[in-house]
């Protein structure tokens, strides 16, 4: 290995040709918000589905409205290598705008949609929007001036409010106003408005990897992903023991050992285990799980919380509209942003994000714990979800600094594939934990009269469930301080092997 040089270090001459000037440009401005807000619509999108739900399943009469999240991760999760590998190999912008367009596409169906399984088929077109994340910051490494690099991803992965602020207020009125197909529409409109801005003002990264691509790889990791996290998603339900659960996954199972042997069988594999084992991705990865599965926790938990009448008398809600939820979610938008900046600016000097993603997963945990133990006072309650917003933005922008540390350009996109994909299975799994342990025991004996057929919690259950949240931010911390103090930089395949030139630059 080589030793890493500072992230403000120029990139070696390989990595493309950046821009020479380091001064922010109308267009370089104009292409750091286009990726904001692309990123802050994929960011907003778990939260204005989660608040759709309800009205979404009394349309369908359905009980499976958690389906609508767990397609749209478990599409972005087995999708994530493969849209990684092809990015390093033909362009990141080029895969960025047929993700964007694909997810366009996949929220039209939603909108259109005559029947749950056809609003199910969009949402799992509409999970492409997930590797936007790794593919954005990608990009801005490679075509971004080199000093501006750690500022502009910082803001890039944590926002800048344009979006994540109002999101909540604008979710909740056009819910309550419209229905919520306006909310796919909305989707349509952004994206479709997105993908102009983005092939107008952000140019194509000159970094490419000469390989083959594994499809052996890419079809057994993502049955193998997608047959674990059917059986998380359909345990609670049916079963733990049930012969459906059991089968999707040991399918699963021996699917993720299949890829595993195949990966030290093939020359150029989806994904190379000798990254992945490298210590600081594979940490990084870990520690991006924990940071994604707690945020999303916390974002279905509070809005149960907040929403449920007061006059139940569990010891706990505010009986607040979708809408007026909107005071308790913007407050965690705006910290999540000056979390992020906070970030930029610092690795930008020089500090390195391991002690930030350390402070970022703190105070998620301070969080967690604090709404665990006071979550009858409003006043309270929109504190303790500021600081947890704004611990979410240490830790996000965090993660692909330490991966820009720890990873050359060449191969950005499939290492932050790698952990895209840990980003999206830890979410999945973390709620089903929390509410497999809340409805064994924390369902709250009210009369069918009174609920409606909807289930509501015991105070214990709440707090059981968030401390669970803090027990996964802890272990994020745990992970965050086991990152080595100074981080090497993998060395490039032209390093490794001096044979082959599998990078090329092209202008």
């Amino acid at each position: 290995m080589t030793s890493m040089p500072c992230p403000t270090d120029p990139p070696d001459s390989s990595a493309g040709s950046p821009p020479t000037s380091q001064r922010w440009t109308p267009r370089l401005v104009l292409s750091l918000a286009a990726l904001v807000l692309l990123l802050e619509t994929l960011t907003i999108s778990y939260l204005m589905i989660s608040m759709a739900i309800p009205s979404i399943a009394a349309h369908y009469r359905t009980t499976q409205g958690a389906w609508l999240l767990t397609a749209f991760l478990l599409v972005g999760a087995i999708t994530a290598p493969l849209v990684g590998k092809l990015a390093d190999m033909y362009g990141k912008r080029r895969l960025l705008l047929a993700c964007v367009t694909i997810s366009a596409v996949g929220a039209f169906i939603c909108a259109v949609a005559d029947s749950y399984a056809v609003m199910l088929v969009g949402r799992s077109v509409s999970g492409l929007l997930i590797p936007c994340l790794f593919l954005s910051y990608s990009l801005i490494r490679d075509v971004f001036p080199p000093k501006k690099v750690a500022l502009a991803v910082s803001i890039a992965t944590s926002g800048m409010g344009l979006i994540a602020i109002p999101a909540p207020f604008l979710t909740g009125w056009l819910i309550d106003h419209y229905g919520f197909r306006s909310i796919f529409w909305f989707f349509v409109i952004v994206l479709v408005l997105l993908l102009g801005m983005i092939a107008a003002t952000t140019s194509e990264s000159s970094v490419r990897l000469r390989s083959t691509l594994d499809l052996l790889g890419a079809c057994l990791l993502g049955a193998g992903i997608a047959g674990v996290l059917i059986a998380v998603s359909i345990g609670p339900s049916n079963g733990w023991t049930h012969i459906s659960t059991i089968g999707y996954l040991a399918g699963g199972i021996i699917l993720l050992g299949a890829w595993l042997v195949s990966t030290r069988l093939v020359q150029d594999p989806l994904i190379d285990l000798d990254v992945l084992g490298n210590r600081p991705v594979l940490l990084t990865a870990v520690g991006a799980g924990f940071t994604y599965a707690a945020a999303g926790l916390y974002s279905i938990l509070l809005p149960m919380l907040a929403m449920t009448p007061a006059t139940l008398g569990l010891d706990y809600g505010f009986g607040v509209t979708a809408e007026g939820f909107a005071v308790f979610q913007a407050p965690i938008g705006g910290m999540v942003v000056i979390g992020g900046i906070v970030v930029g600016l610092l690795v930008s000097r020089g500090v390195r994000p391991r002690g930030l993603l350390i402070a970022g997963l703190s105070a998620m945990t301070l969080g967690f714990v604090l709404t665990s133990l006071v979550h009858d006072n409003r006043i309270l309650l929109i504190f303790f979800a500021a600081l947890f917003g704004c611990g979410m933005g240490l830790a996000y922008a965090s993660i692909p600094n330490l991966l820009i540390e720890a990873v050359p350009a060449e191969l950005q996109a499939t290492t932050a594939s790698i952990v895209g994909v840990f980003q999206s299975v830890f979410p999945a799994v973390l709620p089903v934990v929390a509410f497999s342990v809340m409805n064994v025991a924390y369902i709250a004996p009210l009369s069918p009269e009174v609920t409606k057929g909807v289930v509501f919690y015991t105070d214990t259950g709440f707090q059981i469930a968030f401390m669970i949240g803090a027990a996964a931010t802890t272990l994020g911390v745990v992970v965050a301080f086991m990152l080595p103090r100074s981080i090497e930089r993998l060395r490039k395949p032209t390093e490794s092997n001096p044979n082959r030139s599998d990078v090329v630059a092209t202008n």
